[in-house]
């Protein structure tokens, strides 16, 4: 079985004409993702060194080994990258990757389940949770704070929050 891994960027297109990527990080330091190589595509079937060549807007420009023309590295966008769990930092119990919280079941603080977290987003002022619920006509979407959501179990695979009343 393969090792579980953990999306850590994105490649976004070609840079230049010599192979090179244009790499989107998901990391907190986006220069970390090539400590985190190699790097796998989704499916596991490619996976790849990373070199880092500099910073430009939006991203990274990187060398992936095994791609050495305009066109090999445009037939990769918007490839996902993988990186091996075990590569990636511990984190302190308040911290959590998104990988871990996306399938967990959401309860309100009187048990009541309110959903599954299906995605999360970050529009710049934080995490957004993206819970969806069969019969439920659209995404609830709660704010990851810990004033709204103050338990987060990984063990037991559900997230105890404290949803804002909603207006009727």
């Amino acid at each position: 079985m393969a090792e579980e891994r953990v999306c850590v960027g994105a490649i976004a297109g070609a840079f230049g004409v010599k192979g090179e990527v244009r790499l989107k990080s998901f990391c907190a330091q986006p220069e970390d993702i090539a400590g985190y190589a190699p790097l796998w595509t989704e499916d596991g079937r490619r996976s790849f060194g990373v070199r880092i060549t500099r910073v430009i807007p939006n991203g990274l420009s990187a060398r992936l080994t095994g791609v050495a023309t305009r066109e090999e590295a445009e037939a990769l966008r918007g490839v996902q990258l993988y990186a091996d769990r075990s590569r990636l930092p511990s984190l302190p119990d308040d911290e959590f990757y998104h990988a871990d919280l996306i399938g967990l079941t959401v309860v309100d603080t009187g048990g009541t389940v309110l959903g599954k977290v299906r995605a999360i987003h970050n529009h710049g002022a934080g995490d957004i949770l993206e819970v969806y619920a069969p019969g439920r006509r659209t995404a609830l979407l709660l704010p990851f704070t810990r004033a709204v959501v103050p338990t987060v179990d990984l063990t037991a695979g559900r997230i105890v929050a404290d949803p804002p009343e909603e207006d009727e």
